[in-house]
């Protein structure tokens, strides 16, 4: 199960620990936008959805933001936008919004991110991606997290966490009752690029060898020149050659 890493430096007993949510504030944090702006015509966009948000003013109900993908700012409302900490950790986004973000692209089966409850405002829900079929909202999952009296965690009853990073540590190891284990927290642009400019795998597959076009004289041939492209590897042949000399006297026919 492990320990918190941040409730190590306290002295502080268990049952004394301060609230997870506090624990949490104190955290590194970032503003991702939770719509396109302006939504009338993508030519227009000066923020997209699920990116990561510069924040150049903020007034309470409205901040300027500065979009990381295409540079422009925006005059925005502030609940267009929502806190990032931890990397996984959103405030400020509903249920639904969880499953856009979730439902983009670059993310795959196992991307996960946690919020604030929209059932029970004392509980926090867990969304995960499972790319399983084609049904829109059954590819996401969510799981309430229980906060207990003295801040730890749990979605399962039998198994308790210190905080939210050890929950996530855990199931970023196994699934252990989810639907599927953790593996990313949900693609954010302008902090993830690297996923979303991975490239793919090539594939190489070596020409298949017909042996009908092996002659004796290649298979029993000493060294190789730079020109030399024979389909026959070195190894091979010394193997054959081996083979042949063990089963001397047996009808064998290479040449063709």
């Amino acid at each position: 199960m492990g320990t918190c890493p941040i409730r190590c430096r306290s002295n502080l007993t268990i049952l004394e620990n301060p609230p997870e949510r506090e624990i949490e504030s104190n955290q590194e944090s970032i503003i991702v936008s939770l719509y396109d702006y302006p939504s009338f015509g993508p030519n227009d966009l000066t923020m997209c959805m699920g990116e990561r948000l510069t924040v150049m003013s903020d007034d309470g109900d409205f901040m300027m933001v500065r979009s990381s993908t295409t540079g422009r700012d925006s005059y925005v409302p502030t609940n267009y936008t929502a806190k990032v900490t931890s990397r996984w950790l959103f405030t400020g986004i509903s249920r639904l919004k969880a499953v856009e973000l979730l439902m983009h692209s670059n993310n795959q089966t196992g991307a996960f991110l946690i919020r604030d409850s929209e059932t029970n405002r004392d509980c926090y829900s867990l969304s995960i991606l499972k790319r399983a079929n084609s049904s829109y909202l059954d590819c996401v999952k969510h799981y309430r997290i229980t906060i207990l009296q003295n801040g730890w965690v749990y979605i399962s009853p039998g198994l308790t966490f210190a905080c939210l990073h050890d929950l996530v540590g855990h199931y970023s190891e196994v699934a252990d009752g989810l639907i599927c284990r953790l593996t990313a927290p949900c693609f954010i642009h302008g902090l993830d690029n690297a996923r979303e400019a991975r490239p793919v795998p090539t594939a190489i597959r070596r020409p298949t060898l017909n042996w009908k076009d092996i002659s004796r004289s290649v298979i029993f041939r000493r060294k190789r020149t730079e020109s030399d492209n024979s389909l026959v590897s070195e190894g091979l042949r010394d193997a054959i050659t081996s083979y042949l000399q063990m089963t001397e006297g047996n009808d064998h026919s290479w040449d063709t």
